[in-house]
């Protein structure tokens, strides 16, 4: 990545509201359904990528979990989500960084990412990003990946993406993951559109 993509997201965190960019979610059910699907209980140890100001983190808080990271490129998407949490963010690890660059030492029980992925569109960074994911999560860990679905959308704030289902991105991930769950979602945004997207749940096999 660059630090022009740096700088358009946080260009859009600075100018847009919450509810006024299309991926908002006031609860992120099908990503929760996931994370209960792989049976981590509240002290597994989890990392949202391109958690942003996502509202996921505020549903596990809920739930008791107690090993919380959110990792984003975006200093201002965090900062949202912290206002947003108040004196319970100070229970959350916060990452400003580029995941296909990232070197953090923690490891992981469950990797989350929805929709940070499908905008790799250079071979090389999903291929860094994989090699993260490799690194992170734990001997028989969990991976869920949410893109868009290949008759999902070919663009998303400006910037083209990278449209996939479960086997391309179990390709990319590589042999040491094999793919548990997969299944389809029609996101509807704040504006009523409908956004195709997949959800995949891949399971260590180290």
């Amino acid at each position: 990545m660059t630090t022009d993509l740096h700088a358009h997201w946080e260009n859009v965190y600075r100018s847009k509201a919450e509810r006024d960019v299309s991926w908002f979610q006031e609860r992120a059910e099908i990503s929760l359904e996931l994370i209960a699907a792989t049976g981590i209980g509240p002290n597994g140890a989890v990392i949202d990528v391109g958690g942003g100001a996502s509202r996921l983190v505020d549903a596990l808080l809920d739930a008791g979990f107690t090993d919380l990271t959110v990792l984003d490129l975006s200093e201002s998407a965090l900062a949202a989500a912290k206002a947003r949490l108040g004196a319970r963010s100070e229970k959350v690890r916060w990452i400003a960084a580029d995941v296909t660059a990232w070197d953090g030492p923690q490891t992981c029980d469950l990797w989350h990412d929805r929709a940070a992925f499908h905008f790799l569109t250079d071979p090389n960074d999903r291929a860094a990003y994989a090699a993260r994911v490799l690194r992170a999560v734990r001997p028989g860990g969990h991976v869920i990946v949410g893109t868009f679905a290949l008759d999902g959308p070919e663009r998303c704030s400006g910037l083209p993406v990278v449209r996939h289902d479960a086997r391309s991105v179990g390709a990319a991930l590589g042999p040491s993951f094999k793919l548990v769950d997969s299944r389809n979602h029609a996101h509807r945004t704040p504006t009523g559109a409908i956004q195709r997207f997949q959800f995949s749940r891949f399971r260590s096999t180290r």
